[in-house]
């Protein structure tokens, strides 16, 4: 008897999980589609969001500023786009120094976490818009696929834990099924857009990505004695919570953009 109630707690969070993906699914398949003004609005209400609660997380007094920095925040992910490139990010550090001054001791933290946040807004705008609709929807499944892998293997496999001090839940077999669920994912897309292997490595890196954002916001709610960043979604907690894996993703194919010249999706 005790043994099927563990294995229903060890699954208690599963029908809200589903509940809320299946709306976030929803909402965020539809913006992806749309894109222009409407996907870069949709950015930049969720990047909002997430230095919303950043804020409340740091600096729990300040209320009122951090629906100011949020606002700012926002406003700049979705200005910087359209700027010269030069000038985007000067205009991301200039929001982000707002906040600086305004946290209090926990400034440093606060500056690190939304530069990425800004970064990561930045970056899925412009892969939606400059690399086009393919590579926005290889990118969803690849965090996707590395999330739903991670948990469920994480959970039915169990074994040694991947950081415990940072991150109590995530196991090593959870960790390798993530980046193997990847790995099919960068598989499929490069055959059928006949992109070539070497996509199936890039799919597995960005995996690494993901699972790194994820880790991060771990370490950044434990600093703060907190377990999720917000209520804001049931089941998930708060935007950073669901979206943790997709800013660290989003920030590599940013960066790798750089180096690395896609083909066309």
């Amino acid at each position: 008897m005790s043994g099927a109630g563990g294995g229903s707690g060890r699954w208690a969070d599963l029908a809200p999980r589903i509940a809320s993906a299946v709306v976030m699914v929803a909402v965020g398949g539809i913006e992806v589609w749309l894109g222009g003004l409407w996907f870069e609005s949709f950015i930049a209400v969720a990047c909002g969001l997430m230095i919303w609660e950043l804020a409340r997380m740091l600096a729990p007094e300040r209320g009122a500023v951090a629906v100011q920095l949020a606002i700012l925040t926002g406003a700049a992910v979705m200005v910087s786009y359209h700027l010269p490139p030069f000038y985007r990010l000067p205009v991301l550090l200039a929001a982000v120094l707002v906040g600086v001054g305004q946290i209090g001791p926990q400034r440093g933290l606060y500056g690190v976490i939304a530069l990425w946040i800004a970064a990561a807004g930045l970056g899925f705008i412009s892969i939606r818009e400059t690399m086009g609709f393919g590579w926005m929807l290889w990118l969803i499944c690849v965090v996707v696929a590395t999330d739903v892998a991670g948990y469920f293997i994480g959970k039915a496999v169990g074994g040694p834990k991947f950081w415990p001090r940072v991150s109590p839940k995530k196991t090593w077999s959870g960790t390798a099924g993530g980046w193997a669920a990847a790995a099919l994912v960068g598989a499929g897309f490069a055959a059928y857009f006949g992109l070539g292997a070497g996509l199936v490595l890039v799919s597995v890196l960005t995996a690494m990505a993901s699972q790194a954002g994820d880790v991060t916001e771990s370490a950044v709610k434990r600093k703060a004695g907190i377990k999720d960043s917000s209520n804001l979604i049931p089941g998930h907690g708060g935007f950073m919570d669901r979206f943790d894996g997709m800013m660290g993703a989003s920030v590599f194919v940013l960066l790798a953009g750089l180096v690395w010249s896609p083909g066309a999706m």
